[in-house]
């Protein structure tokens, strides 16, 4: 029972029996039942993961992206009306590519230019801009420090007098 022939007229090749294979296939499922077990466990208890702490709004700035008849776009403070920055055609290309995408996906959706586009200014100096009427949201830092400056620019620097942007403390 334990001998089989390999090509016939030779001699009989013993196949080892017994214990080995089974505590190998044992071992081979412990491990793999263990394995398991610590992922669940390490994404349940979130081990090994940072969380960072949220970040606090420190500055707003609501404004509405007017477009003019010379291709430039104005910039228009919703508190006060004032105008907050003229983009004109040429200039400003990650701002004014950004405002587009985001006018064009109101349009997608329908949607009117009523609800102004929100800039804030976290405590921990991210930036990120917001589209409340589609939901939408750009956060800046992820371009990089050249194009999230370009929106920054639309903010004082935090504790500047002369603010375009509204304080939430």
């Amino acid at each position: 029972m334990g001998e089989r022939a390999d090509h016939a007229g030779q001699t009989p090749v013993r196949v080892a029996a017994g214990p080995a294979p089974a505590l190998l296939m044992i071992g081979a499922g412990a491990l793999m039942g263990f394995s398991m077990l610590a992922v669940l466990i390490g994404r349940s208890e979130g081990v090994g993961l940072v969380a960072l702490p949220a970040a606090k709004p420190v500055a707003q700035l609501e404004f509405r992206a007017e477009d003019q008849a010379d291709g430039s776009i104005a910039l228009r403070n919703v508190a006060d009306q004032t105008i907050v920055a003229w983009i004109h055609p040429g200039e400003d290309g990650f701002l004014r590519g950004t405002l587009r995408g985001l006018a064009q996906a109101r349009q997608r959706d329908g949607l009117g230019p009523e609800k102004p586009f929100s800039l804030t200014r976290y405590d921990d100096g991210r930036l990120a801009l917001a589209d409340e009427a589609t939901g939408r949201r750009v956060p800046l830092e992820a371009f990089g420090p050249t194009n999230a400056g370009a929106f920054a620019r639309l903010m004082p620097a935090p504790g500047a007098p002369g603010s375009p942007a509204t304080e939430t403390r």
